[in-house]
């Protein structure tokens, strides 16, 4: 039998995102951007009072995908994330065990409106001027 393990969120960025770079063998570096999001329902109790639930999730984006996230995600800003779940069981330095369950993203699409600073150019016209064609090298 086949399973599936497909999640989508659309929430809102806790922090920036924290971005690490591990070196790769005879290769280029691997970057891995980290970052809490939270999604909100609003819930009735039984008399009909409104109740916001926020559940908080750890998304984790590896190597362009974490250079994106890293030049267009802050704090507060509403995304939508596209991946699958992943568990990870590991022993820290005091030798306790801990557990996580995170987000490994594969898409990312930013929903609200980025803060421009005035001191930094817009991270998306980067992207799109640094890794696209221009359109009269096109066949058709």
């Amino acid at each position: 039998m086949i399973g599936v393990n497909k999640v989508i969120l659309v929430g809102n960025v806790g922090k920036n995102p924290d971005v690490v770079t591990f070196p790769n063998d005879g290769g280029s570096p691997v970057k891995k951007a980290s970052f809490p999001l939270a999604t909100t329902e609003a819930r009735r109790r039984g008399e009909g009072e409104r109740v916001e639930v926020t559940e908080w999730h750890s998304v984790v984006c590896w190597r362009g995908l974490a250079d994106v996230a890293e030049r267009i995600l802050v704090k507060g800003a509403q995304v939508y994330v596209e991946g699958r779940l992943q568990s990870r069981t590991w022993e820290d330095k005091e030798g306790n065990k801990r557990h996580v369950t995170e987000v490994v993203a594969d898409n990312l699409l930013l929903l609200s409106k980025r803060q421009q600073d005035e001191n930094r150019p817009n991270p998306l016209m980067e992207i799109l001027n640094s890794e696209t064609e221009p359109l009269s090298d096109l066949p058709f």
